[in-house]
């Protein structure tokens, strides 16, 4: 009996935004090892570099491409290259965020509201839409948006950040809706605690962690590695009837 090509990428290319550390590395990783020319992207193009320098040293294919997406000239600059270097696009993975401000909403300043919506908002819709248009071109492709549980039950003392990723869920459905039709699939990722630098603030904190332990069945924070199963999922064959779909991994937190 002949194993499943399902989870094969061979042949396709993959952005991964916020792929220099974290999920996103993990995301990166996983993809590259099921055959897709991973393009890894931050801000800082020596992380993403040695990100991917890694991916091929290990038998994968790889390249870094430094965008900051809460950056509109970045965001076009990025995918052009992709165009004029690849001729087109078949994965976005938007996963690049920020999360500025821990603290309560009656206190959030102008500057932290703005950073998180300019990238948590508009970075991942005008990414969407300009690799869109690329996979458009190309007869389709698949983007996955990762979210956050908090964009369903808002996490305490990240009231900027849970209002955000409850618009990318539903940014998520939109864009599946309105591109179906040329090809593309848009899905969520809702991870729930990972153990992660960008949530340093709640693993790293025992008067945060332990309550938040109680309310996970599993009673552990993920692996970063954890998250990346169900990306390989949403973005290959085997989900290919699989849209507007935000699909929680959180040790059965939202149960």
């Amino acid at each position: 009996m002949q194993k499943t090509q399902l989870f094969d990428l061979d042949g396709k290319i993959a952005l991964v935004t916020g792929a220099s550390r974290g999920i996103g590395e993990a995301i990166a990783r996983l993809l590259a090892q099921q055959g897709a020319h991973v393009i890894v992207s931050s801000r800082k193009i020596d992380d993403c570099q040695q990100v991917a320098d890694s991916i091929v040293a290990a038998g994968g294919q790889a390249s870094a491409m430094a965008c900051h997406i809460g950056e509109m000239e970045q965001i076009t600059a990025t995918i052009e290259a992709i165009r004029s270097q690849f001729g087109k696009l078949d994965i976005l993975v938007n996963n690049a965020a920020t999360n500025p401000y821990f603290g309560n909403v009656l206190d959030t300043d102008l500057s932290a509201f703005q950073k998180t919506v300019d990238v948590n908002i508009r970075g991942y819709f005008f990414m969407s839409v300009e690799a869109g248009k690329l996979m458009r071109e190309n007869g389709g492709g698949a983007i996955l948006n990762v979210a956050s549980v908090n964009g369903l039950v808002p996490g305490l003392m990240q009231g900027i950040y849970s209002i955000t990723k409850a618009a990318v869920i539903n940014m998520t459905k939109v864009f599946a809706k309105e591109c179906a039709q040329f090809g593309i699939r848009c899905n969520a990722l809702l991870p729930g605690l990972t153990d992660t630098k960008f949530a340093s603030a709640l693993v790293k904190n025992d008067s945060i962690l332990k309550p938040a332990l109680q309310r996970i069945p599993m009673a552990r924070p993920a692996d970063p590695t954890e998250m990346a199963g169900t990306v390989l999922y949403l973005v290959s064959d085997a989900s290919s009837y699989t849209t507007g779909a935000a699909i929680n991994v959180d040790g059965g937190m939202l149960s």
